[in-house]
C-alpha cells in the first residue's frame, strides 16, 4: 500500500498532472472543462485526474450527472510540508558552509601582514 506521501509525489511526479493542479487552482472544474485545456482524450484526463485523487491533491464531488473536481489544499499541504524539511535542512547546512567560508576568508586575512 502507498502512504499519502508516495501517493502525493507519484501524482506531482508529472507534468500534465501539475498543469491541471494549477487549473483547479483557479477554479473547480468538470472533466470536460479540464480537457478543454489539453490536447487529449477525455479518457486520459480521468486517469490523470484519478491519480491527482488518489494522491489526496484532489476532491472529487458528483453535481448531478457530472463529478466537480476541486483543488485539495490539505493534500497539498501535507507534500508542501514534507519538502519543507528539507529546505530547513539545506539552508541549515549552507548557512554552516557560509559561516566557515566566511571564518576562512577571516582566518586568511588576518595572516596576511
Amino acid at each position: 500500500m502507498m502512504s499519502a506521501e508516495q501517493g502525493a509525489f507519484r501524482a506531482l511526479a508529472d507534468p500534465t498532472r501539475r498543469q491541471i493542479l494549477m487549473h483547479l487552482g483557479s477554479s473547480d472544474m468538470t472533466i470536460a472543462q479540464v480537457s478543454d485545456h489539453f490536447d487529449m482524450t477525455r479518457g486520459a484526463v480521468r486517469k490523470h485526474l484519478t491519480i491527482l485523487e488518489e494522491g489526496n491533491l484532489i476532491s472529487v464531488h458528483p453535481k448531478g450527472r457530472e463529478r466537480i473536481n476541486r483543488l485539495a489544499p490539505e493534500g497539498i499541504r501535507a507534500a508542501a510540508d514534507w519538502l519543507n524539511y528539507f529546505n530547513r535542512f539545506w539552508d541549515e547546512k549552507l548557512s554552516a558552509l557560509q559561516s566557515a567560508i566566511e571564518n576562512e576568508q577571516r582566518n586568511e586575512s588576518e595572516k596576511q601582514p
